[in-house]
């Protein structure tokens, strides 16, 4: 009997031990909000903090006389309840204290609401735009515009490989932004509702179609700040990080002229009058393909079964029919629901505008003449397509 519990107890004490050693090796277990990197969230969670201790104060009170009540004047003591229906004493002060405890939290709110709409006087201007599913960014100061992209290879997403550091909140092109500047920043959306969400900035703004909201922001530190879409805006909405890279003046004003040599550069590589080769076309359709169509079309060109339809020839579709209509009609669907290669033209205009109703979007402002015909060359020529069509960005020009 004693060998047995020394045995247990043995048991019981390593395990404890276990358990404290892997509490102590986990990740910090965070219940507040974050500090952030700007005045404004310091604001929000000094506002934050002041009301947490009202309402705790509250309750201790409130909680407090409940229980000392129901303690000394219990039955079991031969308490007798009062005989009362009213009492205005009562009624003035279970009104005035709420209202000016109300007040009393809703003066600093309303300050730092107050100060946090105030726009006026930035020194840049940062046009935030939502797409499904990926942000684009204008500097409408310095006519910079790019869009930034969920960088997590597809690989991890399928748990083919180790997932990284930063898995699901990295990117290909981050928001680049100097620190000690007043920045104003506009958001919006192209085709459903987004919202643009860092939590280090202390506020969120949504992105509507056909709406601008402004915010403002001071980043105080250099850094990377992270954050994502805060609406639920479609099958990918966990895919749509945002990412900020804080810099000092000097690297932004570097960053600043790298990125308008870029954008010379491009411009001429992809220049719409000169004549691609199919290989040149190939190539970049490719890395358009990847980048922006493999999300619902997938890189093979095999779509999502009842979603999101194929690009492989012969391959069957099955979707409900309001979602094959419009693939009919435009040539895209061969007997039993067999995937085709409908006329250029038509899948010119798909590209371009999209297909109201369904989850297919517009890309004419979102992709470039080169970029757009060289994705329909390599679409119309990759899984057994082999239609022999090679788009020149001259015709993409002309078909806008």
């Amino acid at each position: 009997m004693l060998v047995n519990f020394f045995v247990r107890l043995r048991s019981v004490i390593t395990i404890s031990a276990l358990l404290l050693w892997s509490a102590c090796a986990s990740a910090a277990y965070e219940l507040n909000m974050p500090v952030g990197v700007t005045d404004t969230s310091r604001s929000v969670y000094d506002l934050h903090m002041l009301i947490f201790w009202i309402c705790v104060l509250i309750g201790l009170v409130v909680f407090g006389v409940m229980f000392y009540s129901m303690y000394h004047h219990r039955k079991s003591k031969g308490a007798v309840a009062a005989q009362f229906h009213e009492s205005t004493t009562v009624e003035i002060i279970w009104t005035v204290v709420p209202m000016l405890i109300l007040i009393g939290m809703a003066i600093p709110a309303t300050q730092v609401l107050i100060a946090m709409e105030d726009t006026s006087e930035p020194d840049i201007t940062v046009k935030v735009t939502g797409y499904q599913w990926k942000w684009g960014y204008e500097y409408l100061d310095e006519d910079i515009q790019f869009f930034s992209s969920l960088s997590t290879p597809r690989e991890q997403i399928a748990n083919a490989e180790t997932k990284g550091e930063h898995y699901l909140l990295e990117v290909d092109n981050p928001l680049v932004l100097p620190v000690g500047k007043k920045i104003r920043i506009l958001t919006t959306a192209a085709d459903v509702l987004h919202a643009w969400w860092v939590p280090a900035l202390g506020w969120k703004r949504d992105a509507i179609p056909g709406f601008i909201n402004d915010s403002w922001t001071v980043i105080k530190e250099p850094g990377t700040y992270r954050g994502q879409c805060a609406e639920l805006c479609g099958k990918d909405h966990g895919f749509m990080p945002v990412v900020i890279e804080a810099k000092s003046e000097e690297d932004y004003q570097q960053w600043l002229a790298d990125m308008k040599g870029e954008a010379a550069q491009v411009a001429a590589a992809e220049a719409v009058d000169r004549e691609w080769t199919q290989e040149e076309l190939m190539s970049k359709g490719q890395e358009v393909h990847d980048g922006v169509c493999a999300s619902c079309h997938q890189a093979g060109g095999t779509g999502v079964p009842g979603a999101f339809p194929p690009l492989v020839a012969g391959q069957v579709f099955n979707a409900p029919e309001p979602m094959l209509q419009p693939l009919r009609e435009m040539g895209f669907l061969g007997p039993d629901n067999t995937i085709v290669m409908g006329p250029v033209e038509q899948h010119t205009q798909i590209v371009l505008k999209g297909i109201p109703g369904s989850a297919m979007q517009a890309y004419a402002e979102q992709l470039s003449d080169a970029e757009i015909a060289a994705v329909i060359t390599y679409q119309r020529n990759s899984w057994g397509n082999d239609t022999g069509d090679v788009v020149q960005p001259s015709t993409i020009k002309s078909a806008r």
